[in-house]
């Protein structure tokens, strides 16, 4: 059709205003450092020896709304395989179960900061008086094997 230009034309105008605006982005609307961060940390979790565990129950999500409670803690099962963690979430930290019950080494990882490492015992049970805070996840260490949580909003 007359008037028309090559199609090349059109996606490289159309290249050179996305790179204009991710410039102007960049200046006027930066990315906070800890949101930098926190991807760094999430990319940190991919670990080719380590399973994914499965979010199966969310009491935000799954549990029925129970009359005259109010902050009622938030409880998370994730499952890999043959091993379950069940978690509660409240203000003042996590408190948690490993199934079959066995000892292992549970990372809390958040953003910003490090991982705050915790220990099961040989019952499963493990506690971290940190209540985390933004997006977390965590990372078990049995004896055999690396299991990983999607990352949450606490």
């Amino acid at each position: 059709m007359p008037g028309e230009g090559h199609p090349d034309e059109g996606r490289a105008a159309d290249a050179l205003l996305e790179e204009e605006l991710r410039q102007v982005a960049a200046v006027l609307d930066p990315v906070p450092a800890e949101l930098v961060q926190a991807a760094l940390e999430a990319f940190a979790l991919h670990d080719l020896d380590a399973r994914l565990a499965e979010l199966t129950f969310d009491s935000l999500v799954d549990a029925l709304p129970v009359r005259g409670v109010v902050d009622a803690p938030r409880m998370l099962t994730f499952s890999a395989g043959e091993v379950t963690v069940d978690v509660e979430v409240t203000g003042d930290g996590l408190i948690g179960q490993v199934l079959p019950p066995q000892p292992a080494r549970i990372e809390v990882l958040g953003a910003p900061g490090a991982a705050r490492p915790v220990a099961a015992d040989t019952l499963g049970r493990f506690t971290s008086d940190t209540p985390p805070a933004g997006p977390f996840a965590l990372r078990l260490r049995t004896g055999a094997e690396v299991i990983v949580t999607e990352w949450l909003r606490a």
